[in-house]
């Protein structure tokens, strides 16, 4: 790794009261997962940064808290200026040689931008990325305003860091900025232009959510996996299937509750995103897991796809044997399972069939599942 130490700066601070969210859009649910979560994982992952500040709002601790865990944070100002004044402070102490400064508005942050902003430091004192206008633009009065050389601004920008701290400490305090960017080039400093991306484009106002979510569902790639268990019915024991305890004079034997539908969806989840099986996750040879609920190993797997940006479309699962009937219980399996993975029941497909009194099946000594789990999730 280089010498250069080069930090970044999340601006977190904001109500976002134009949003239409109950909770400041920093913390809403975009794709799967609070807003702040996609910006702060693209810069913590990216291997030109060495650390990663956020800066909220008073008062914001506990949803930082619940959103980050124990990343590190600072209280912002009244103003985003004194919010990124204030994270810059920050790391004064331990003056990095670079930093990246960013909204938490504009979630969706490609590498390859990250990458062209550190690059262009090499030779400016700032930078930032951006996209030519291509809207035709027009004063009030009707008349049009040529859009050459004109550019729509994004985030992050960045500096080198004792050009940025001191365009900062010296601009008056009555003044506001439009941008860090504005504040680094009246010191004296050349800001250029990379490019930008359309993933960057800001989110404000209710609508831009869902604008959001379709750009961030562009970017997704079609995944299905196949899963398949096997349980022995035993008297004594509960029949747990699909979620469900069943009525019958047996049930399935296993570490766990046996649920054999929901280990086979379990094992096409972890198969979509190529983390092994449900018994890597949750070895038999633990006692920990011994009659545990399956419920929370379906759940497992779903939230290992959602950490990765992954979203689940559909389950399909077929019941293999011949007794119990699973029709009377089709609905509350489909309900059941679509209510652990956060889903519609519609997304959920539940079928049976027998083995024609072939095999274990046929002879009742067994219940067999398989399933079949389709995502969409980001190219790594």
């Amino acid at each position: 790794m280089s010498s250069t130490r080069t930090v970044a700066i999340i601006v977190a601070a904001g109500q976002g009261l134009r949003s239409g969210s109950a909770l400041p859009k920093q913390f809403a649910p975009l794709a799967g997962k609070p807003m702040l979560v996609h910006s702060y994982a693209a810069l913590a992952a990216h291997p030109g940064i060495d650390a990663v500040l956020v800066v909220i709002g008073a008062g914001q601790e506990t949803m930082l808290a619940e959103t980050l865990g124990d990343a590190r944070f600072i209280i912002g100002g009244a103003t985003r200026r004194e919010s990124v004044r204030n994270g810059l402070e920050a790391f004064a102490d331990e003056a990095p040689d670079r930093v990246l400064i960013h909204d938490a508005a504009r979630p969706f942050l490609p590498a390859t931008v990250i990458d062209r902003l550190i690059a262009a430091l090499d030779a400016e004192a700032g930078a930032l990325p951006a996209l030519p206008v291509t809207d035709t633009l027009v004063r009030e009065d009707g008349t049009p305003v040529s859009r050459d050389r004109l550019h729509r601004v994004q985030t992050p920008q960045a500096f080198r860091f004792a050009e940025v701290l001191a365009a900062h400490r010296a601009w008056p305090a009555g003044e506001d900025a439009t941008d860090d960017a504005q504040m680094v080039a009246r010191s004296g400093h050349i800001v250029s232009i990379v490019q930008g991306d359309s993933m960057l484009e800001k989110i404000t106002h209710p609508a831009d959510f869902a604008a959001a979510e379709a750009r961030h569902a562009a970017t997704l790639r079609v995944r299905t996996a196949l899963g398949y268990d096997v349980h022995r019915l035993v008297e004594g024991e509960e029949l747990w299937l699909g979620g469900l305890l069943i009525p019958h004079d047996k049930g399935l034997s296993g570490h766990s509750d046996a649920d054999v539908a929901l280990h086979a969806i379990t094992d096409a989840l972890l198969g979509t995103i190529a983390d092994g099986d449900i018994g890597m996750h949750f070895p038999p040879s633990d006692p920990q897991w011994r009659g545990a609920n399956s419920a929370q190993f379906l759940q497992h797997a779903a939230a290992l796809i959602a950490a990765q940006g992954g979203i689940i479309d559909f389950i399909d699962l077929t019941v293999i044997c011949e007794a119990p009937k699973i029709g009377p219980h089709r609905a509350g399996m489909r309900a059941r399972i679509a209510e652990l993975l956060r889903l519609e029941p519609g997304q959920i497909s539940v079928k049976a069939t027998t083995t024609e009194r072939l095999g274990f099946t046929g002879r009742g000594e067994g219940i067999a599942a398989q399933a079949v789990a389709t995502i969409r999730i980001g190219t790594r």
